[in-house]
């Protein structure tokens, strides 16, 4: 077998970053430890956290520049794992074991957790990556390795905790980490809208909104998963994975990230969510990501108007429900509704985790409570 080495990407918080971009940061780096030592104890080489603060560099750009980086200083070649610090908090000690395997077997193979939008990558031979595009974002590595590269990619996305990410401080309140929940000013109104939602989950009379990027799993899952009705909108899947530096062939003009939800709430207001929400479900969660690509595109490190999305912190806030500490005008007003919502009604705020993988521990921690 070759040599494995597994390269964990850590963006450190900037100069300046907010009380919440910076626990985020140092949660992720944390994480980023407990999965060094868990892939060398899984049969790894060697395991490296690359972190830098962020700057304009691609996540291709930075990925490339590891790899040269580690072939100019005579590292010895093979496979290799490629996954950022907030990736797979849920993986198992066999799970890590299988990308290690992967990595250290046979060329042109590679493993993801998903190979549609993916947050850990083994590849069988680091070479293959010689010539990588700057891809914008991990997500898009499975496509770019399967359609440009000629390597085989398979996945295990059937192991929904390998989904599981940590993008938001709301993330890690919902994996329960406790350090998570120390300081913030939101613990109540979280706790208190966590605790209603679990009412709803499992009342086989109500009805729960889920919005944003549901994977086919996730809703297969939600027709046993929880005991109320399930109102699913699913809308922008594979908005990371899409990019066009990772497509081969004749590539045709692909239309600008849309959302229903996003149109309604452009003809009414940010500040009717709230009432849209009751028209429709007694519980909602909504990956506002979706929203926010429907507003700004699908690039969330533009920096320029009318492209610019809100800051990272202002995002977070809005995750917290804490509307006041929000710059952006539209977010604020979105979050402003959310959080003034009844507290019977709850509607949680959030990323990619609370409408996949989040949804199933906070269903599962719900039905153990009504047992």
């Amino acid at each position: 077998m070759r040599p494995v080495v597994v390269l964990i990407f850590h963006a450190e918080a900037p100069d300046g970053a907010g009380p919440l971009v910076r626990g985020l940061a140092s949660a992720r780096h944390s994480l980023a430890e407990r999965q060094r030592v868990g892939f060398l104890a899984a049969g790894a080489d060697e395991a490296e956290i690359v972190a830098g603060p962020a700057d304009a560099l691609s996540f291709g750009e930075r990925l490339g520049a590891a790899i040269r980086a580690r072939a100019a200083r005579g590292a010895a070649a093979g496979g290799v794992v490629v996954l950022g610090s907030g990736s797979i908090p849920l993986a198992r000690a066999a799970d890590l074991r299988r990308f290690v395997e992967v990595a250290a077997g046979p060329r042109g193979h590679a493993l993801a957790n998903n190979r549609y939008s993916a947050d850990v990558v083994a590849i069988s031979r680091a070479a293959d990556l010689a010539e990588l595009p700057p891809l914008p974002a991990d997500n898009a590595l499975p496509r770019w390795l399967e359609e440009r590269a000629g390597v085989a990619v398979a996945d295990l996305r059937s192991r929904w905790r390998l989904g599981v990410d940590i993008d938001t401080p709301l993330d890690l309140i919902v994996l329960g980490v406790p350090a998570a929940r120390h300081g913030h000013e939101t613990e109540p109104l979280i706790g208190e809208r966590l605790a209603a939602l679990s009412e709803v989950l499992t009342n086989r009379r109500a009805e729960l909104l889920v919005a944003g990027r549901i994977s086919a799993a996730t809703l297969q899952w939600l027709e046993n998963g929880v005991a109320c009705r399930v109102r699913a909108l699913v809308e922008e899947r594979g908005l990371r994975a899409a990019s066009r530096l990772a497509q081969a062939g004749v590539t045709t003009g692909s239309r600008p990230p849309r959302s229903l939800l996003g149109e309604l709430l452009d003809r009414d207001g940010p500040e009717s969510l709230a009432r849209t929400v009751a028209g429709l479900a007694d519980a909602a969660l909504i990956d506002t990501r979706v929203l926010l690509a429907h507003r700004h595109g699908a690039d969330e490190a533009a920096t320029l108007p009318p492209a610019a999305w809100p800051a990272a912190e202002d995002r977070f806030a809005s995750d917290l429900l804490l509307p006041g500490s929000i710059a952006d005008a539209w977010l604020r007003a979105l979050t402003e509704s959310a959080a003034a919502s009844p507290s019977d009604h709850p509607i949680l705020l959030g990323g990619h985790t609370l409408v996949n993988g989040g949804l199933r521990l906070l269903a599962q921690l719900a039905r153990a409570g009504a047992r």
